[in-house]
This record gives C-alpha cells, structure tokens and sequence, in this order.
C-alpha cells in the first residue's frame, strides 16, 4: 500500500473524524514505529509502520465491522423519528457509511454486525446463502420432540411458503421452555411467528450467533467491539467472499 497522512489513517480506521483525530494528536497519545506523532500531516506507511492509538495497536482496513450486542427497546435503523437507533448506540465518528447487516425486532436482543462492507452484507442476506442465525428464546409453553421435528420438516407461519427447515433445540422443557433455534431465514418476525403457529409465545429473544460470528459473552446490551481480523476473515470465508 502507497503512503497515506497519519490523521486519515486514523480516521479510516475509526478513531474519529479528521478533526477528533488532530485534537488526540495534540494529546501525545499517537506513536509510530515507538515515537510520539503530533503531527496528523505526517505521511505513514499502513504495510509495514507499527501504529499506536492510546497503545492500542491498529491495522488498516477498507471497510470497518462493528459487534454490537442489541438491546431491546431500540430499532435495527439507521434513523428513526420514535425510537433510538442501533447506530445510535455508537459514537458519531465511527459509523460514517454504516449500516445494520439485517434487522432485529423492537424487542429482540443480541448480535448484530454493523459495516460498510456492502458486499459482506449482501451475502449474509441473500436468500439463496442460507445463513444460519441461532437464537435462544424463553417460550410460554411446553416445546416437545414434536415441535423439534415439525420445525425439522418446515413450519407454515401463513406466507406462500412454508418457513424453511430449522434446527430446534430445547434446552429445559416445562410450562415455560427455554430453547435454541437455528434458521436459515430472515422474514419478518419468524421465530415469534413459528411459534405461533404451534400455540405458543415468545417471551424473550436473542440472537447469539450469525454465521461464524458469535456474540461476544463479555458484551452487555449496548455494547459493542470491533470484529477481529480472524472473525472477519472466517465470515468471508464462510460465505465465499474474497
């Protein structure tokens, strides 16, 4: 890679905008190569200079990808007039051209990725990727073998089609079930539907992985992270992106 200003180096890479990013330079908390940079004019090499931001050590890339562990109560939106929004939920300066990979309910909670890739995006949602998203749901109601096996052959939840088969996995069966769903699917609020259509109610719900991406355990609701370079490069891999 060709030489670049250290300042929209660190703006690529999320640190802030150009100006955020020169009052930290003002600060002494940027070091290249193990000398303090002040100068945000500086020209650096991403390939083979060693970077330092508030001794976090930071690695160029074209598209950022956030981790953000949705709670409930906000919307899967980029803007919204009534609700507070995922992206809400990040500071300003690092969701420039960022958009939800997909969407989760009002209520729902759990992991939702947050990029720029465009490309990546499309692939998780594509119908024919058949992307699987698992999900743990309190149920009010008994879930038995039989739902585990019509949710097997493919529940109708009242669309043209039947929902696709879906892996049901039930962790403690009673008059309230706790449960793990894996589908490979995006309608519209499927799992509630699917169990709908079996005389039963979701009482929570949480995604807890997508693809090779799984949520993070020491995230809270609200919280997020950047992907790692290996998740990134596993959720490529996965859905055949080069």
């Amino acid at each position: 890679m060709a030489t670049m200003r250290l300042d929209k180096f660190l703006a690529d890479c999320g640190c802030g905008t150009r100006a955020e990013v020169k009052k930290e330079l003002r600060k002494k908390t940027v070091s290249v190569n193990g000398k303090t940079v002040s100068d945000g004019g500086e020209k650096i090499d991403p390939d083979k200079d060693c970077i330092l931001w508030q001794g976090r050590e930071l690695c160029y890339s074209k598209y950022q990808y956030i981790m953000l562990y949705k709670p409930s109560g906000c919307v899967t939106a980029v803007t919204d007039r009534r609700h507070k929004t995922v992206m809400d939920l990040l500071p300003g300066s690092i969701h420039k051209n960022m958009a939800p990979a997909g969407r989760l309910d009002l209520d729902t909670e759990g992991l939702l990725l947050i990029t720029d890739d465009g490309e990546l995006v499309h692939s998780l949602l594509a119908p024919g990727k058949h992307v699987e998203k698992t999900y743990f749901a309190r149920i009010q109601g008994r879930v038995t073998k039989k739902e585990v096996q019509l949710f097997a052959r493919g529940v109708d939840i009242g669309d043209r089609d039947p929902a696709r088969p879906a892996r049901l996995e039930i962790l403690e069966e009673g008059p309230e079930s706790r449960i793990l769903l894996t589908i490979t699917e995006g309608r519209f609020h499927q799992v509630k539907r699917m169990f709908q259509a079996t005389g039963m109610e979701v009482l929570y719900l949480k995604r807890i992985s997508m693809g090779s991406l799984k949520l993070d355990e020491s995230l809270g609701p609200g919280g997020y992270r950047f992907l790692t370079d290996e998740e990134v490069e596993s959720l490529k891999k996965k859905e055949n992106i080069c």
